[in-house]
């Protein structure tokens, strides 16, 4: 492929990913070197896409080019994987973990705050298909 501009050869690079969403918080698992690895593990996973990547490189194999394209795996039904797993993470500091219900996020919360004075932890639900979402006022209930 030729660069525009003349400045000689242009060659793609493709791999494939597996995701749970088109968001930009998601989970990506990979990569694959062919869309049916990536496929097979997405179901796998219990994911709905696939992410292409093409990395346009030049001749000293430099990426000069990213491009990603999504691709909606057939037969996927949106919602209906309900896993939802928790994360908590200090806005102060960074520190995070990932809990599987309210209560282990809510003492975990309770002990990093103990142990940190002044530092405030968040809490994110990841749904798959749906990536990260805040709940907002979570320590006020």
């Amino acid at each position: 492929m030729n660069c525009p501009g003349g400045k000689g050869m242009l060659y793609k690079e493709i791999f494939w990913m597996a995701c749970d969403s088109t968001e930009q918080l998601r989970a990506e698992y990979g990569p694959f070197r062919t869309r049916g690895e990536a496929e097979s593990e997405a179901r796998r996973l219990g994911f709905g896409y696939l992410l292409r990547y093409e990395h346009m490189l030049d001749e000293n194999e430099e990426i000069q080019e990213v491009r990603c394209i999504f691709v909606e795996l057939p037969g996927t039904v949106r919602g209906n994987l309900c896993f939802v797993s928790l994360h908590t993470r200090c806005a102060t500091c960074g520190e995070s973990a990932t809990h599987e219900r309210p209560l282990q996020a809510e003492v975990w919360a309770d002990i990093h705050e103990f142990e940190h004075s002044r530092h405030r932890v968040r809490l994110f639900e990841h749904a798959r298909g749906q990536g990260l979402k805040e709940i907002a006022g979570w320590r006020a209930s």
